[in-house]
């Protein structure tokens, strides 16, 4: 799978653009400030998911960490494909997604591209656990997958959402799973 590209780009279009990496052309399909960031001619370093279907590969790429954050989690959600999440990516921030989910907020996600009642009940249901809202302190963006799994497994020993919020935010930024709850568990003394 393709992860990351770093090169130059060669092509924009109106979605997506063609980055040249050692020669090779790579079509990148981008959401809206991505496409704001590329200059034909420039160097560019995207973030890239790639797609695999029966049919095609498609890449799907973004010079924002946590809009391609943010966009991974939205894949997570059930009857929200890539191109959906692309949608949401271009009209929100991650800061301003994950404060909606933490307030409950279905009027600021119905009205995002896409998104209908049935699509923010289900974005709410799934993504309230995965979703932190910096204004509430805890980690300051979309978690990530490590703290995800930490956090369930500190869960699961009994800690509270706001044990291992705190825990958390005294934590690396870039702390892998098993070095989250070991940071968790010493920090709560247990």
């Amino acid at each position: 799978m393709i992860g990351y590209l770093n090169g130059k780009v060669k092509f924009l279009g109106d979605d997506g653009c063609i980055i040249e990496v050692g020669g090779v052309g790579y079509k990148v399909i981008v959401d809206a400030l991505t496409r704001q960031d590329l200059t034909i001619g420039a160097a560019a370093e995207l973030f890239i998911y790639t797609a695999v279907r029966e049919d095609a590969i498609t890449l799907y790429g973004m010079t924002n960490r946590e809009a391609f954050e943010l966009f991974e989690l939205l894949l997570t959600v059930s009857g929200i494909g890539a191109k959906g999440a692309l949608a949401i990516v271009s009209k929100i921030s991650a800061t301003d997604f994950a404060r909606a989910v933490a307030a409950q907020d279905m009027t600021t996600l119905t009205r995002l591209p896409g998104v209908g009642k049935k699509s923010a009940e289900r974005i709410l249901l799934e993504l309230k656990h995965k979703v932190r809202d910096k204004g509430q302190g805890t980690r300051d963006m979309v978690s990530s997958a490590a703290a995800n799994e930490a956090a369930e497994a500190l869960e699961a020993l009994g800690y509270t959402a706001d044990e291992i919020s705190a825990a958390f935010k005294s934590a690396p930024p870039e702390a892998t799973t098993e070095q989250l709850i070991r940071f968790a568990l010493k920090f709560q003394g247990r």
